[in-house]
C-alpha cells in the first residue's frame, strides 16, 4: 500500500503563510483634535529661540513599530511656513526609567513624568525623519500658553502667559527608519526649529474625546526647557494650576501580536501529519 507523504518544506510554507497574518496588526492612538485651552512651547533651539520640550503620553501593550506621526501647533510671532527649518520627534520613557534617581528636588514631584533623557528619536536634518505641513487656520487662538514661564521650585506657579494667536498647522511626520518599542509606557516628544517667531503645541481634551478614546493612566502634559532639565514640570498642575492638559498628536504603526492558538493548532496537526505519514510509510 502507497501513503502519502506530506513534505516539512509544504508544511513550513504553510506555517509561515499562516503565521505571517497572525504576527502583524496596524496600531494607531490619537488624542482628537486640539481644543484651544493652551499652547505649549515645543521648539529646538537656535536663531534666537530657547529649547522647548513639551510631552505628552501613549501606552503600547505590545512590541510595535512606529513610523509616522502627527501633530497640532501654532507657528507664533511672526513665524510662517517658510520658517520651518527643522522637525525633531523623540520618545521618553517613564520616571525613573532612563534617569538619575533620587531627582534634584527643584520641582514638585517627578512621578509620572518623563525620564531625564530621551529612549530614541529622529530628526529631519538627520534625514531620519520626512515631513509635510498643512495649514488648518490662518488665524487662531489659544485660550493660554506657556513659553517662558518654565521655573523651578517655588517660583513654577505662573498661571501661564495668557492667550496666544497665530497660524494653526499639523504636521505629518514619517520616521524613516521605524522605531521600535516593546511593551510600555511612553511620552511624545515633538520639536519644531523656526528661523523666525516661535511653535506652541496645541492641547486636547482631556479626558481624550475623539481619537483613540479614553484610557487608564492618561497621565497629563509636561514641560521643560534648557534651565530646568533634567527636570520637568506639569504643565496644568504645576505651572497654570488647578487644571490638566493632553496634546493634540497621533502616533502609528504596526505591532506584532502573539499568535492565536489556532495557529498553533495548525502547526501541531501538520507536524502530526507529517510523523504520522512518516511512520505509515516505514511500516510498509
Amino acid at each position: 500500500m502507497q501513503y502519502k507523504f506530506i513534505p516539512m518544506l509544504a508544511i513550513s510554507t504553510l506555517f509561515a503563510a499562516n503565521a505571517h497574518h497572525a504576527q502583524a496588526a496596524a496600531f494607531s492612538f490619537s488624542t482628537g483634535d486640539a481644543d484651544f485651552r493652551l499652547g505649549a512651547g515645543a521648539q529646538i533651539g537656535g536663531t534666537g529661540n530657547a529649547e522647548i520640550e513639551s510631552a505628552d503620553d501613549f501606552v503600547l501593550t505590545q512590541q510595535t513599530q512606529l513610523n509616522h506621526a502627527t501633530f497640532t501647533g501654532l507657528l507664533t510671532n511672526g513665524a510662517t511656513l517658510g520658517d520651518i527649518a527643522n522637525v525633531n520627534v523623540e520618545i521618553y520613557r517613564v520616571f525613573s526609567k532612563d534617569s538619575v534617581s533620587p531627582p534634584s528636588g527643584r520641582v514638585p514631584t517627578r512621578v509620572n513624568s518623563p525620564s531625564d533623557i530621551a529612549f530614541d528619536g529622529r530628526e529631519s536634518a538627520a534625514g531620519s525623519l520626512s515631513f509635510s505641513v498643512t495649514s488648518l487656520n490662518n488665524s487662531a487662538t489659544a485660550a493660554n500658553s506657556v513659553l517662558n514661564g518654565i521655573h523651578p521650585l517655588p517660583n513654577q506657579t505662573t498661571g501661564g502667559e495668557g492667550p496666544v494667536s497665530g497660524q494653526e498647522v499639523r504636521f505629518e511626520v514619517n520616521f524613516n527608519n521605524a522605531m521600535s518599542l516593546a511593551a510600555d509606557h511612553y511620552f511624545f516628544v515633538p520639536q519644531v526649529e523656526l528661523k523666525n517667531g516661535n511653535f506652541l503645541w496645541l492641547s486636547a481634551a482631556k479626558p481624550i474625546v475623539g481619537g483613540s478614546g479614553p484610557f487608564t493612566p492618561d497621565l497629563q502634559s509636561w514641560i521643560r526647557d534648557g534651565n530646568l532639565a533634567p527636570d520637568w514640570l506639569r504643565i496644568g498642575t504645576d505651572i497654570v494650576g488647578g487644571t490638566a492638559f493632553n496634546q493634540a498628536f497621533s502616533v502609528s504603526g504596526v505591532s506584532a501580536v502573539p499568535l492565536p492558538g489556532a495557529t498553533w493548532l495548525f502547526m501541531s496537526g501538520m507536524l502530526g501529519l507529517l510523523g504520522l505519514a512518516k511512520g505509515k510509510k516505514n511500516a510498509v
